[in-house]
């Protein structure tokens, strides 16, 4: 199955969703930066370049981790978890921007930009730009910047300058507006290393095709291990990036069942959450360079969002998801704050493991269905990122007397400096 191949003709396009919506003074960018990518995709060397990058400076290729206890507790299906959050920089956002970074080099320019929400991809961006040398600036929701603080110090200290957004929610989408204003004024030696596979053709596809390494690799990786592959897949989707890298080593099966996981917030009729696809809240429009589903009023305005995991909280979603959940192809489902919660706490006490807040949108879903499944099924969950980039939230979320202790102890210790 192609997954690109859904434009009847219009390139750019899944059925009616996609396209280029941006002022006339961005088509030349965007055209050089089609260009280059086409070349790019072309060309096997650069594929072996970016592989060979991944394998040296991240860490490739991530494994897949037998979730043995949990699959024994829940006494249903048998639970695996593609590893992401093993990347260096601690998420799948670097596999994207090492492959613009390579990208940006062939296109000569010596600048760039990103958007950011859970900090992971503004992260992964700004250790990219100290390696290959580009000045680098990071937009970022003000909301974002204080939930997501040990991200920032990273970032300002890998050389970065960090743009706390004050305009509108204060979330990703308004970081997402700052980053478009600074590209059109600066498209002359500036890239935008968009972070997720939403934005004007080509993003969708050249983020997606990036990120295919994490499916290509799952599915050897599983079929090493169990001698077959799984019978659903799931992961946590925002934007989609992560989802798209893993469904794509299992879209031409059809009897795999792929499983996209959303933000459920507050839940279904709180419109306090960022689920486009999974509830009926969102509608077809057009906003920031492209078509899709966006959480939008009558008058085509963008509402509010919510999730406890900052890199979810978006308004809209991949035109590619949007197609294939028009066609059947991708299921969606919504997990809430609450659940992922609990299901963070019994993933760090049963496991081991502390995936990111997005990543527990995934392992909600997964682990609440492979409990009613068969115990010879098999279910892969992408754990995209880690956990401890989340520990403000997450101890919040958990009511942590003793991290509140620490954190007051530590402000009443800088006051007393202070004076």
């Amino acid at each position: 199955m192609d997954i690109f191949d859904f434009s009847d003709g219009r390139e750019g396009y899944y059925g009616e969703y996609g396209g280029v919506f941006l002022p006339e003074i961005l088509h030349a960018t965007i055209e050089e930066l089609l260009v280059c990518f086409r070349e790019c995709k072309a060309d096997p060397k650069f594929w072996q370049e970016y592989v060979s990058l991944l394998q040296n400076y991240s860490g490739r290729p991530t494994p897949v981790t037998y979730l043995e206890n949990l699959s024994r507790e829940l006494g249903g299906a048998q639970i695996y978890v593609k590893r992401d959050d093993l990347n260096h920089t601690g998420s799948h956002k670097v596999n994207n921007v090492m492959g613009q970074g390579l990208l940006t080099q062939r296109l000569g320019k010596k600048r760039v930009i990103a958007e950011t929400g859970a900090g992971q991809h503004g992260f992964a961006t700004a250790t990219m730009a100290a390696k290959f040398g580009f000045d680098c600036k990071i937009y970022m929701g003000a909301v974002d910047v204080a939930r997501q603080r040990p991200n920032v110090f990273w970032m300002e200290n890998l050389g970065a300058e960090v743009i706390a957004v004050e305009d509108g929610q204060k979330t990703l989408k308004d970081a997402v507006n700052e980053c478009m204003r600074d590209w059109v004024t600066n498209m002359a030696d500036t890239h935008y290393i968009l972070g997720t596979a939403c934005g004007p053709h080509p993003f969708p596809e050249m983020v997606s095709w990036f990120q295919s390494i994490i499916g290509m690799e799952a599915r050897e990786q599983i079929l090493a291990q169990t001698g077959r592959l799984p019978n659903r897949v799931y992961a946590c989707v925002g934007g989609g990036s992560n989802a798209m890298g893993l469904f794509q080593g299992f879209f031409d099966e059809p009897n795999i069942e792929l499983i996209g996981c959303e933000a459920g917030g507050e839940g279904v009729g709180s419109y306090m959450h960022s689920a486009r696809l999974a509830y009926d809240d969102a509608s077809v429009g057009v906003a920031q360079g492209y078509k899709t589903y966006f959480l939008q009023n009558d008058q085509g305005n963008m509402n509010e969002t919510h999730s406890v995991a900052a890199g979810l909280d978006y308004i809209g979603v991949n035109p590619i998801f949007s197609y294939l959940h028009d066609q059947g192809k991708v299921r969606f489902e919504a997990a809430t704050d609450a659940e992922v919660k609990e299901t963070l706490k019994l993933t760090m006490r049963t496991e081991g493991l502390i995936p990111a807040l997005e990543s527990t949108h995934g392992f909600v879903v997964a682990l609440k269905e492979a409990a009613t499944m068969a115990k010879d099924e098999i279910v892969l969950v992408n754990m995209s990122g880690r956990g401890d980039k989340d520990i403000f939230t997450i101890a919040d979320a958990l009511d942590d007397a003793k991290w509140k202790s620490f954190i007051e102890g530590k402000a009443d210790q800088y006051r007393a400096e202070k004076k």
